[in-house]
């Protein structure tokens, strides 16, 4: 109850919420911000970054989150309240607290994970130096700490959801977003900004 009405104080002295999708790369960040873009709510990205073979409809990013953990001037996130940006969720704990956040939190079967991304780096003529069996180990350690650290902090508030759900099932999982969220978006088109056929890792 102490914790509720210490988020409604801060709701009520830092304004809107910034909402942020987050999970680990290659999870399926990008599909959820083209879902929100698609249902009408404004997302924070810089286009610098163009869709290719791996992210067809475009990855949503902006160039200053790379640098959360090295830049102390984090001003900039004032624009993004009210709006949606993507944070992969390593960098969750880079975030000030003097912001609301509503996190889109999407889980993946790690497998699934690390054999996108491993397609990903070929495609790039680059490889990762570590085994599979400690990629994994790495995965799982980053999804507890990203797990214990929205649970714990009053700034957070988290929907979690599957990328296999959301694939399946796109117009009740935009629904599920929607109503989280508070916002009019147009669960229609947020569904309908699902492909299917982009689900190529499956386990």
């Amino acid at each position: 109850m102490a914790f509720d009405l210490w988020r409604l104080l801060r709701r009520a002295r830092y304004g809107k919420p910034i909402v942020l999708v987050s999970g680990l790369p290659r999870s399926g960040t990008s599909m959820l911000m083209k879902m929100l873009d698609a249902g009408g709510l404004a997302v924070v990205s810089d286009g610098l970054r163009s869709a290719d073979e791996d992210n067809p409809r475009g990855y949503f990013e902006d160039e200053r989150v790379k640098n959360l953990a090295q830049d102390p001037d984090k001003r900039w996130l004032h624009e993004a309240r009210g709006r949606a940006i993507k944070i992969i969720s390593y960098l969750l704990k880079e975030l000030p607290p003097q912001h609301n956040y509503k996190v889109l939190f999407v889980r993946r079967d790690l497998r699934e994970v690390l054999a996108s991304q491993a397609k990903m780096l070929a495609r790039r003529g680059e490889r990762s130096d570590a085994s599979d069996e400690r990629m994994l180990e790495l995965f799982e350690g980053d999804l507890w700490k990203a797990a214990y650290l929205l649970k714990r902090r009053p700034q957070f508030e988290v929907l979690e959801l599957r990328y296999a759900e959301v694939v399946a099932e796109p117009e009740e999982q935009a629904r599920r977003m929607a109503a989280f969220l508070g916002r009019g978006l147009d669960v229609a088109a947020m569904a309908g900004a699902v492909d299917p056929s982009l689900h190529r890792n499956r386990a």
